[in-house]
């Protein structure tokens, strides 16, 4: 398999600022942080389109994730369904690392821990006709760009995912055939690798763990620069990662989820200095897709960016959300959980059924799952999110994942329970790419603006 050749851009140096908020730099104190946000942040905040121009700051470019729509337009059932159980273990693991760090309380409600989802029981009678249609259209690629762990730097290729908060690579110990096409660390080549305590384990539905050591180095992305920086070099690795053109992840979301139980890579940015705004941004597109470590980048978006408070220990969530088909809200008052780490928009069963009787033609196409298929002569344009603001509304195109028929489509909104609570919903990149999404630890907030 090729892999994708990536750039970093020099660091660019922008205009000092005023104090703000940071984060803490324990663990005890970011639960603290946390619910006192809660207290004290407006509902919703504005800023100027400009940059949030506060010292350095850098952009990332990278690849789109591999979508579930083959070049020839069929829905890919068997890679969704690998994305649902990944997406269904991952929060699991949140949540047992949310209660341990930080204590059931500081789940939503109805939240609960659910089984670990096993990738062969949630398979079924659709995989078998589509599989005679799908080829690796893609390259398995992610939303993904070059890291630099170790001094000097060793090169990684990282899916940058705001749904978790740790880091993890192969290590040279990593020798099952899932890891032959990885970049592997070496902490023998570095002069500031570190090894510590502990141990780093995210059981999978494939019956395989991704697992390994604990150590500490120095990580770079893009001239960013974290010393310290806890990490995994892992030594074993699920299958589901095998195939993928990406060696690891790097998580942006916040320390009480961390199986490491320690800083993410952005917040020990922040407090160390390598920003002067915890602001970090996305524009994810098929094309000119980039992460923006330090503030935003104007020439991306136009008009203000709309702000609203983080209400969900751990997770980029926000509340008080409504969904819209039109001029008629379908849904309202639950909470989001913003996730760069997958594609799919999910939703609670019941609301989700609720949603699509909205649409004509729509009817349930894998119950196990959640997904429904809908007329691909009339896939909607006018569904939206919204948040006290503007309604953020997803293109056609993007709410399509594909063909399962002549006639029938699949929506990119799924029913399924994935543990995080009875009124939360989760936004993948099917949402993010109709938006400019910025996420700060400033501010506590998510906001999002118009994509040029």
């Amino acid at each position: 398999m090729k892999r994708a050749e990536h750039k970093t851009v020099p660091l660019r140096r922008q205009l000092p600022t005023t104090s703000s908020q940071t984060l803490p730099t324990s663990l005890s104190d970011s639960s603290m942080f946390i619910q006192g946000s809660l207290i004290t942040l407006a509902l919703v905040l504005s800023a100027s389109a400009s940059p949030v121009a506060e010292g350095l700051s850098t952009r990332i470019p990278f690849e789109k994730r591999n979508a579930f729509t083959t070049s020839n337009g069929w829905f890919d059932h068997d890679r969704a369904v690998q994305q649902v159980v990944r997406d269904l273990n991952k929060h699991r693991n949140n949540l047992i690392n949310l209660e341990r760090n930080v204590g059931r309380h500081a789940f939503n409600e109805g939240a609960h821990i659910k089984p670990v989802a096993n990738y062969s029981s949630m398979r079924n009678s659709h995989n078998k006709r589509q599989a005679e249609a799908l080829t690796d259209e893609g390259g398995d690629q992610y939303w993904a760009g070059n890291i630099n762990i170790g001094t000097p730097g060793q090169t990684f290729l990282i899916d940058f995912d705001t749904g978790s908060s740790d880091l993890w690579v192969p290590s040279l110990n990593c020798t099952s055939s899932y890891c032959s096409s990885k970049h592997k660390y070496d902490p023998a080549k570095s002069s500031t690798s570190s090894h510590k305590s502990g141990t780093f384990s995210i059981q999978y539905g494939d019956g395989s763990t991704v697992a390994g050591p604990v150590d500490t180095d120095t990580v770079s992305v893009a001239g960013v620069k974290v010393t310290n920086q806890y990490f995994s070099p892992v030594s074993t690795i699920s299958s589901m990662f095998g195939s993928e053109a990406d060696d690891g992840i790097l998580g942006l979301a916040f320390p009480a989820i961390s199986n490491l139980r320690q800083n993410p890579f952005f917040t020990n940015a922040k407090s160390q200095g390598a920003v002067k705004s915890g602001v970090f941004a996305f524009k994810l597109a098929k094309s000119g897709s980039e992460l923006y470590l330090g503030g935003t980048d104007s020439s991306l978006y136009s008009g203000s960016i709309e702000y609203h408070p983080v209400t969900g220990s751990g997770f980029w969530q926000i509340a008080n959300a409504k969904l819209s088909v039109g001029s008629k809200t379908v849904q309202s008052g639950f909470q989001t959980v913003i996730d760069s780490g997958t594609t799919i928009i999910y939703g609670p069963p019941d609301q989700v059924a609720a949603f699509y009787k909205n649409i004509p033609g729509a009817k349930v196409y894998d119950s196990q799952n959640g997904f429904y298929s809908l007329p691909c002569s009339s896939i909607p344009s006018n569904v939206g999110f919204n948040w006290g603001g503007k309604t953020w509304t997803i293109s056609a195109a993007n709410f399509n994942f594909g063909r399962v028929s002549s006639t029938q489509c699949i929506g990119a909104i799924a029913g399924k329970d994935l543990g995080l609570g009875s009124n939360t919903w989760l936004l993948g990149d099917s949402f993010m790419k109709n938006v400019y999404t910025v996420f700060s630890t400033d501010m506590n907030s998510v906001g999002f603006a118009t994509l040029r």
